[in-house]
């Protein structure tokens, strides 16, 4: 879709009233929401590196990832705002609904790319700052305008941009990629699909209504199911990976080891309770777990690493 077609969606006096956006407004394009997970992953790949670094540095490097999530964000909804227009979850964001006009938000965006991008290279290293631009780029042109409305595996390939940040914050940190933050990056990899799939079941109609092929509308709800159980147990076990590396302690891998299971529950039951309300409600009960399941392996692997937990125990 063009970029015409896109701005022809919004009459004149939506894009005037752009202009009595404030920084609510523009800081709602960020999808703050996102931004957290990515804070706190990007968090947990800075204090995993294999090399300390200064807390200053750190701090600094990882407001600079936030701020290339917060980027992406902003892009994704000037290109999306056609479709997130006619979507009843996305219909109030702030461009489909005329508070800010689709150019603002396209030049939002690519400043503030830039700035995250140069800022990290100038805090940390050009590691990390080449890993950011590749995340954000994977995110605006591969996911956003390529696989998203092209294929029901967007949110599959699509997710690897969702998952890079521990690199990048690893990156940051020692100016290298280390296996244990690839192992970071498979879990988030991994538990993308599932946690999509949750909400795309309920959300099916409105994927179909702007054409966008999620697994649900084009593969069918039973075989979304289907999917959503494989990745769950997929899951599961590779969230205990970061406990058997050393990477995290006793207070993670007893975590990892619930809530993975916790997690494997909500699939079977989604996968088995296939009519009605309840089957909407099996479906966003596994995507509110799944967000639960992420923050808590994150934080914990924050908590034993910054406090100095493992340190302390010996582990």
């Amino acid at each position: 879709m063009s970029l015409a077609t896109d701005n022809s969606a919004f009459s004149p006096a939506a894009a005037e009233s752009a202009y009595l956006a404030g920084p609510r407004e523009f800081f709602s394009l960020l999808k703050p929401r996102v931004m957290s997970l990515v804070i706190l992953t990007a968090l947990a790949g800075i204090l995993i590196a294999p090399h300390g670094v200064h807390p200053v540095v750190g701090f600094a490097a990882l407001t600079a990832i936030a701020i290339g999530a917060g980027a992406s964000g902003a892009l994704n909804m000037w290109w999306d705002a056609d479709i997130d227009a006619r979507m009843a979850r996305t219909r109030l964001r702030a461009v489909p609904s005329g508070l800010i006009a689709p150019r603002e938000a396209l030049g939002f965006g690519l400043t503030l790319s830039f700035l995250s991008v140069m800022s990290l290279a100038l805090i940390a290293n050009m590691l990390a700052a080449a890993l950011l631009a590749f995340t954000i780029f994977y995110y605006v042109v591969i996911y956003t305008i390529w696989l998203k409305r092209l294929t029901p595996q967007n949110i599959v390939i699509g997710g690897a941009a969702g998952a890079l940040p521990p690199i990048v914050g690893c990156a940051a940190a020692s100016g290298s990629v280390s296996l244990d933050s690839i192992w970071l990056f498979a879990i988030i990899f991994m538990w993308t699909p599932p946690h999509f799939w949750a909400l795309a079941l309920v959300k099916a109609r409105d994927y179909e209504r702007v054409g966008v092929p999620m697994m649900p509308n084009v593969k069918g709800a039973d075989r979304t199911r289907l999917e959503i159980l494989v990745y769950s147990l997929l899951l599961a076990p590779l969230g205990l990976v970061p406990w058997f590396t050393g990477v995290g302690g006793w207070l993670y891998g007893v975590a990892a080891l619930g809530l993975g299971l916790g997690f494997c529950v909500h699939a079977v039951r989604v996968y088995l309770v296939r009519d009605g309300l309840d089957a909407n409600k099996r479906a966003m009960a596994l995507f509110g777990f799944s967000i639960f399941y992420l923050f808590s392996l994150f934080g914990l692997l924050v908590i034993e690493h910054g406090f100095g937990l493992l340190a302390r125990w010996g582990l």
